[in-house]
């Protein structure tokens, strides 16, 4: 391989990257986010074999292998959250991923927030933990004995 072919393909494979990284950061999509990592995954892989094939050594290939297995791997899972989500929430906003939980559950944060817990007198009669090494005191005010 000639140091202008390496060149052509470095290109195609920086501009793959490129493209995936400008979607990833750019998208809402949950599907159009996944594929845009995909495509980053992809660039690498353009790299690593044609840095393999300059070389002469097939470790960039076999790498390639690894990634490509784990992207088939990722996008299965990533797919299975995006239904869970789309079936929950019946939209595949991103910011939609901030907002799970249960629907009867009141909700911790914002405009709606309970008002902040009051904490009991220190002076009632509230249980107390003994100290290490000493019995603790019986409802009726004596030490249990044992």
């Amino acid at each position: 391989m000639t140091a202008h072919a390496l060149e052509n393909q470095l290109i195609v494979g920086a501009t793959l990257f490129v493209l995936g990284m400008i979607g990833f950061l750019t998208r809402r999509n949950l599907i159009l986010i996944m594929l845009s990592a995909e495509l980053m995954l992809h660039g690498v892989s353009v790299n690593l074999t044609a840095f393999s094939k300059y070389h002469g050594n097939p470790q960039g290939q076999v790498f390639t292998i690894f990634v490509l297995t784990i992207a088939a791997c990722e996008a299965g899972l990533a797919l299975s959250l995006i239904l869970s989500l789309y079936q929950r929430r019946k939209s595949l906003d991103v910011f939609l991923w901030g907002k799970l939980g249960e629907d009867d559950l009141p909700v911790l944060s914002g405009p709606a927030a309970p008002p902040p817990v009051t904490h009991p007198d220190p002076n009632a009669d509230l249980p107390q933990l003994t100290p290490a090494g000493r019995m603790p005191k019986t409802p009726g005010g004596t030490q249990a004995k044992t």
